[in-house]
């Protein structure tokens, strides 16, 4: 049976749920069937699931809360949402979580010690930072984690339950989904994606994106760097871009992902940590087994290195050279394009060069293409991996053209353009297509590093524009103040959610032998302001001084004040940088 066609697991998820908020216990009454059987109940005091028959009676003593809720995603206490639909997958309704609510199941803490409830406490503010959670979607019909070429290949296993076809790596509630499938709620399950989901449509043409964010080594710009000893790397992300057209359906995938060694960066307050490679011996074995791993997903692989040649990024790239030079072969090729030494901050024109580089490639793995009558032509059977430092900024404008490439390729294949046609002669597509692409790069930005991508608007309108380079340079400042002072909370409450992490009570929180002031505190968070401020009204100063050179003077005098406060903060960085974060150890 074709994967793509409409979901058949033998228990459908319930998509609609009343909520009922009893003062014991949760229940969850499924209403899009004309008569349920049982019903979900969850105990407050402790979490333990049933199903049960029958609602309990409401009289004048019990008159829980209802209302309507739309999934239930997992459980660390108890998570639900609401939701807003946003479009379709190969025909399927796709929906955004709107809303994430936590359903506290600890009454029992009230008779627990105080160092618990203490610790409980501290729990708590790392799931309700949850509630913000960006980026996350679902299907009760189709499984996003999956790509258009893998639903196809299901088969058989297309009639299993949603949560049992997902792909673990993009399964983003797979560790609060346990306690459910423990308890064969498989009509509960609702397989949770994050990434983004965009598409543009026009009268000839639609073209959609689809970002798949790796859980494995899930986390925030500064605290998730590199690979881990197993080979899964930071802000690891599947893009696919999927063309529908004259009844036609096409696929191409890219994946991104940090280089992948041993390799941090220690936030430590200053604008751009130096790089430092851990366990180097180790370096080649760990790349050796991501491109394996690459390699038995989607066969063929090119890594795309855009970063310098030259200081700290050179040092790391040159680690990275000599490790693929083990790796190397028939079918994993190495591509090294010093982004910034060739396009510099404008020319990103000249990432022509880099595709010369990697048009064969292209041509011979092609992408995954679908008849008129569901048919598959032809398969995609390598994959281009692109990397930057951060995996954001350089990587998205080259995967932006990757993908505008391929789009071209596909419409001359289907019979929409000629052999001789681009995508920059349909001014309608080709806008809209960069305005996908552009906030496609915003979207996985944010949920990596809390701000916008850089280099926008050139991905957004083909060219670098004064307002796009000192939005760029409001958004390093605010990147500098999240990585310092916001990162490391929304971490931990990363890994808590994947379950990285476990409750150890032997670590506490900062030693009262060495109390920090919160005079202390409250002045470092003034200087990093003045810093902030600073660097960017100066940047504006300069702006401005094309038109009055007073604004010279103007920009000396911010950028002094910012050097002064600058010092500040160094001196009161080693408090706070150096902490050990909260309460956690490794499973």
């Amino acid at each position: 049976m074709d994967g793509t066609e409409k979901g058949n697991s033998d228990k459908k998820l319930y998509a609609r749920m009343r909520l009922w908020e009893f003062a014991d216990k949760y229940i969850f009454e499924p209403i899009d069937n004309a008569i349920a059987d049982s019903y979900l109940s969850i105990s407050r005091a402790d979490g333990s699931m049933a199903l049960i028959g029958e609602l309990p009676q409401c009289g004048q003593m019990q008159s829980p809360k209802v209302r309507l809720v739309f999934g239930v995603i997992g459980m660390l206490r108890l998570i639900a949402g609401n939701r807003e639909c946003v479009g379709t997958y190969l025909g399927h309704p796709i929906y955004k979580v709107s809303t994430l609510e936590i359903l506290p199941c600890n009454m029992s803490v009230d008779s627990s010690s105080v160092e618990q409830k203490k610790m409980e406490a501290e729990f708590s503010t790392l799931l309700y930072a949850a509630e913000k959670t960006h980026g996350l979607y679902f299907s009760y019909e189709v499984n996003l984690t999956l790509c258009a070429q893998r639903l196809h290949e299901l088969g058989g296993e297309s009639k299993l339950p949603l949560w049992r076809q997902a792909d673990p790596r993009f399964l983003w509630n797979g560790y609060m989904l346990e306690a459910l499938i423990d308890n064969n709620l498989d009509p509960y399950l609702l397989p949770v994606m994050q990434g983004n989901i965009l598409s543009l449509g026009t009268n000839i043409i639609d073209v959609s994106l689809i970002a798949r964010r790796c859980t494995r080594r899930t986390g925030t710009r500064m605290w998730r760097r590199g690979a881990d000893l197993e080979g899964y790397v930071a802000n690891f992300v599947e893009t696919e871009q999927i063309l529908q057209a004259n009844g036609f359906t096409a696929s191409f995938l890219q994946v991104r992902g940090s280089i992948p060694l041993l390799w941090e960066q220690i936030v430590d307050l200053t604008y751009k940590p130096p790089f430092q490679i851990v366990q180097p011996d180790e370096g080649p074995r760990v790349a050796r087994r991501h491109f394996m791993d690459l390699v038995k997903r989607y066969n063929s692989v090119i890594a795309v290195n855009l970063v310098n040649k030259h200081g700290g990024e050179g040092r790391l790239s040159e680690r990275f050279a000599q490790a693929m030079e083990t790796i190397s072969n028939d079918i994993i090729r190495y591509v090294h394009f010093d982004f910034h030494a060739i396009c510099g901050h404008i020319h990103f024109e000249r990432l022509s060069l880099l595709y010369d580089q990697i048009e064969d490639f292209l041509k011979k793995n092609s992408y995954f293409l679908l008849d008129v009558d569901g048919e598959k032509v032809q398969e995609q059977s390598g994959v281009v991996r692109t990397n930057c430092i951060d995996c954001l900024d350089r990587t998205n404008v080259t995967q932006s053209m990757i993908g505008g490439k391929m789009l071209e390729s596909q419409l001359k294949q289907i019979g929409i353009f000629g052999d001789a046609d681009a995508l920059s002669a349909y001014s309608v597509i080709d806008t809209c297509f960069k305005k996908m692409w552009a906030n496609h790069g915003d979207d996985i930005s944010i949920q990596y590093s809390g701000t916008s991508a850089l280099k926008g608007d050139f991905v957004r309108f083909g060219k670098r524009t004064i307002e796009g380079i000192v939005k760029d340079g409001i958004n390093s400042l605010v990147r500098y103040y999240l990585n310092n002072f916001a990162d490391g909370i929304k971490q931990d409450s990363t890994d808590l959610l994947q379950g990285h992490y476990i409750l150890s009570t032997s670590r506490g929180l900062a030693s009262p032998s060495q109390p920090v002031g919160l005079g202390a505190f409250a002045s470092m968070r003034v200087a990093s302001g003045v810093v902030l401020a600073g660097v960017m009204f100066a940047m504006l100063s300069v702006r401005q001084a094309q038109y009055d050179r007073r604004h010279l003077l103007y920009a000396l005098f911010w950028v002094s004040l910012s050097i002064g406060a600058a010092s500040v903060v160094k001196a009161y960085g080693r408090m706070f940088t150096n902490k050990p974060r909260l309460f956690i150890s490794r499973h």
